[in-house]
């Protein structure tokens, strides 16, 4: 059976331990990782000027060109998603194995929300907030570390779907074609010693069913709004004040929250599910 792993690895294993303690705010995506090709890799930081100088100076990568500005790969007023997929999970017992029943697949927390929060907003730090905080797009070339756990995946039959990383940790999700192969692949991560958290294993159907139906703009907006106190009863911001956070326009943010509210209520309708109970 097709199996989907999501686990975690510290930095210093895979790559950025370096830049991570140099930028207590640096993250990073990468939408896949295939063959022996130098990866494009988004980054997140508090200026480009410090990422850059974090990046030449980590003995794990080598930078190979600086592609992009956030100005050239999405800006705040598109509603187009970022081709990415990704997911975050909770904790995990460091022991984990890969050794797993069908029942397993519903290890973890709900993808949808995992995934779009990782790639959703990067955290506010030093002032800055919102989905507008600073993003670069750079081809790196990665040291032995990754490239070791890519063989491993890839002589076990297994694919690198997604990854990202923050706070000294990657995720990344992984695709097999079997059980065997999952199984293979995590000897093999301990023998090399990886320190593999596994934080969910389940299935394409499982992720497929549990997907957002909002954008990548709308999921930064509506996480915005619930953080900012949008939503509170009584509210805490007003659409003008909120407006002026995200730096759109007040007719802009209110169609853009329009269009997410009839996004979810027509996912959790089609959903058919119960409702919860008496309302507070």
């Amino acid at each position: 059976m097709t199996t989907v792993v999501e686990l975690e690895i510290p930095a210093d294993r895979l790559g950025f331990a370096r830049t991570f303690d140099r930028v207590s705010t640096f993250e990073f995506r990468i939408g896949g990782l295939i063959g022996d090709s130098a990866p494009l890799v988004r980054v997140a930081g508090p200026d480009r000027h410090t990422v850059d100088d974090a990046l030449e100076a980590d003995p794990s990568v080598e930078v190979i060109a600086s592609v992009a500005d956030r100005a050239n790969v999405g800006g705040p007023d598109s509603d187009g998603s970022v081709a990415a997929s990704d997911a975050e999970a909770g904790s995990a017992e460091s022991n984990a194995t890969f050794d797993v029943t069908a029942s397993e697949a519903n290890v973890g927390t709900a993808a949808a929300s995992r995934t779009h929060r990782e790639r959703g907003r990067a955290a506010p730090s030093n002032g800055e907030s919102g989905p507008d905080r600073g993003q670069w797009l750079y081809r790196l070339d990665f040291r032995d570390g990754l490239k070791l756990f890519q063989q491993i995946v890839a002589e076990n039959d297994g694919a690198i779907l997604a990854a990202h990383g923050r706070d000294g940790r990657w995720s990344l999700q992984l695709l097999y074609h079997d059980r065997e192969s999952v199984s293979a692949s995590h000897d093999l991560f301990g023998q090399y010693d990886f320190r593999v958290e596994v934080t969910r294993i389940s299935t394409p159907e499982d992720l497929e069913r549990e997907r957002t139906p909002l954008t990548e703009t709308q999921y930064e907006t509506i996480v915005a709004a619930h953080e900012l106190g949008y939503f509170d009863v009584p509210r805490r911001i007003t659409l003008e004040e909120l407006a002026a956070e995200l730096d759109v326009s007040h007719q802009a943010l209110s169609e853009r929250l329009r269009r997410s509210h009839a996004a979810l209520i027509s996912a959790e309708l089609s959903a058919r599910l119960s409702p919860a109970g008496i309302d507070p």
